[in-house]
């Protein structure tokens, strides 16, 4: 019999930590943990990880394609905040701008827009008030 064991370390940053991503795949088994460096970290760092710490990172290793089971309000909140992110858009800081700029012209063309249309209906109303006050005046 034949035991394949491969593991991964994938170290990334994530916005504000430096923070390796552990994969150990055992067969059919599938486990990942994380681990936070902080900094970044040097080459000598991550060696001394690997050899001292690897050995007792908890992998919780399951079958692959069996989801584990899971709280549903734990499920429903990350769910929301997916959904929250998704109508939020991802994008780059010069898109976010560009996205802003147009959201702030928009809401100045609607302004502008209502302001063009109470004034023509104050005009129609002065034309009607002084129409009806020439056909009065006479009797």
């Amino acid at each position: 019999m034949q035991v394949s064991i491969s593991s991964t370390l994938t170290i990334l940053h994530d916005g504000r930590f430096w923070v390796g991503i552990c994969e150990r795949r055992d067969g059919a088994l599938y486990g990942a943990c994380r681990f936070v460096f902080g900094p970044e970290p040097a080459d000598e760092d991550v060696l001394a990880f690997v050899r001292d710490q690897w050995g007792r990172l908890d992998f919780r290793m399951r079958a692959e394609g069996v989801a584990p089971s899971r709280n549903p309000k734990c499920a429903q909140r990350e769910a929301r905040k997916a959904l929250e992110a998704a109508r939020r858009g991802v994008g780059t800081k010069a898109q976010q701008a560009i996205a802003a700029a147009y959201e702030e012209r928009k809401d100045e063309r609607r302004a502008c827009a209502r302001e063009r249309r109470e004034a023509e209906a104050r005009r129609a109303f002065e034309l009607r008030t002084a129409k009806r006050k020439r056909k009065h005046r006479g009797h």
